[in-house]
């Protein structure tokens, strides 16, 4: 690594721990809306425990997602955001042989 390379990512990080104290305002800010669970597992007409599969988590994790009590995180925010897009692709790539027939 040159040290112009180094010395901009040295800085890089200094302005990220100033950003994690407090001391400094981030340039941008990226929000995603939280997805709605329940909303997203009735519109495709799927009882818990058959979205729970296809999208590989517990029952109750889901439940818990559908109730507020936790919330999706990283690929599982993904996941339910590619359901709710496109729930006929998404439905036909991931586990449609482990699914009961509809």
């Amino acid at each position: 690594m040159k040290d112009e390379q180094f010395s901009e990512l040295l800085d890089s990080v200094r302005e990220a721990g100033k950003i994690m104290r407090g001391e400094l305002q981030p340039s941008r800010v990226f929000k995603f809306p939280e997805p709605d669970v329940k909303a997203i597992r009735e519109e495709i007409g799927f009882s818990q425990s058959t979205f729970a599969a296809l999208i590989g988590v517990s029952l109750r994790t889901l439940q818990n997602w559908e109730q507020g009590h936790r919330r999706p995180t990283g690929p599982a925010k993904v996941l339910l955001r590619l359901v709710q897009s496109d729930p006929k692709s998404v439905i036909q790539n991931l586990h449609s042989h482990h699914l009961p027939p509809s």
